[in-house]
């Protein structure tokens, strides 16, 4: 009985009482989490070592350091929950608020990914799926093989040369769209990336504004302007021998064609067209082995494309 009311092993009971109370936590949140698209990390379990007394003290039943509810709390809540220090909670009601706790935050996790994802608004799925397959096999009989022999005959210095003239060329689009969405610090950018590469860069030839001074090109486009503008995306559609779009994206694209000075320095429909293809095919030689790996792994890649696609995106407009 002496043993019993021992300060010790009444630390001991109730440590191995906040364990097992950790433990059950634990089980429900590893339950939840395989059934979650996620996990949260709500980081490790606070721990502390409660100050033993000296041998001497503990033979004379004198009082333990740390108190017995601060010992409990502290194997039993994970970092950030709330203590008590009024009362010591029964393992009952600590598994309880636990569960409580794992519940809350899987809903809260689960709000937030919902809020994040897009929808994934399809209506023209059947005509969308067969203009999937039509450019797949335009890229795998036409397109790729073309590369191929380009990138044979054009050394991959020129070709990334040629890649940084034509994005030197088409600025102005980004320029323009970083104003209209008020991004001044991303329009200043692209005026400097401009005059850098353009006197530096030997016309835009090379890239000194990046490999020098460290200045990344934007990403702006008009499908983001609208975005920003508030603008619902449409519907997703698929035209052959383009990207995928959406429609909002679609007008965005019409617009910043307006915008690229080549349809001025080039006004025939033909030499336009012409140089366009030059940098596609370009670009393609430049990732030839771009989805090599994904069509070898994914199943179903029309899905897997526009789900990606519209990821991308969304996350753009969010930017």
């Amino acid at each position: 009985m002496a043993l019993a009311r021992s300060p010790l092993v009444r630390a001991t009971i109730v440590g191995c009482s906040g364990a097992l109370a950790l433990a059950l936590t634990a089980c429900g949140t590893l339950s939840r989490a395989t059934h979650a698209d996620s996990v949260v990390d709500v980081g490790p379990p606070r721990t502390i070592e409660a100050a033993l007394p000296p041998d001497g003290e503990i033979a004379s039943g004198a009082t333990a350091t740390a108190p017995e509810a601060d010992l409990t709390l502290l194997a039993a809540a994970p970092l950030g929950a709330e203590t008590a220090s009024d009362a010591t909670p029964q393992l009952p009601e600590l598994v309880a608020d636990a569960a409580a706790r794992d519940a809350g935050m899987a809903q809260a996790r689960d709000d937030s990914i919902t809020d994040m994802e897009p929808e994934e608004y399809d209506p023209w799925e059947r005509f969308n799926e067969k203009m999937f397959d039509v450019n797949r096999n335009l890229d795998k009989y036409v397109l790729k093989p073309v590369a191929k022999g380009y990138n044979f005959i054009v050394p991959d210095e020129i070709q990334i040369m040629i890649s940084n003239g034509f994005d030197n060329i088409s600025f102005v689009p980004r320029l323009v769209n970083s104003l209209l969405q008020g991004k001044v610090v991303g329009a200043g950018r692209e005026l400097s990336r401009f005059v850098i590469n353009s006197t530096a860069g030997v016309g835009g030839l090379f890239d000194p504004a990046k490999d020098v001074f460290g200045i990344l090109k934007s990403r702006e486009d008009f499908g983001q302007t609208l975005c920003v503008w508030g603008v619902s995306t449409g519907p997703y559609v698929i035209v052959p021998g383009l990207e995928p779009l959406t429609v909002r994206d679609g007008i965005g694209k019409a617009v910043d064609t307006a915008f690229d000075p080549l349809s001025y320095v080039l006004p025939f429909f033909w030499d336009r067209l012409g140089m366009k293809l030059g940098d596609i095919v370009n670009e393609r030689s430049l990732n030839l082995d771009l989805f090599q790996g994904f069509e070898e792994s994914v199943i179903d890649m029309y899905s897997a494309v526009r789900h990606a696609f519209l990821q991308r995106r969304a996350r753009l407009c969010r930017e």
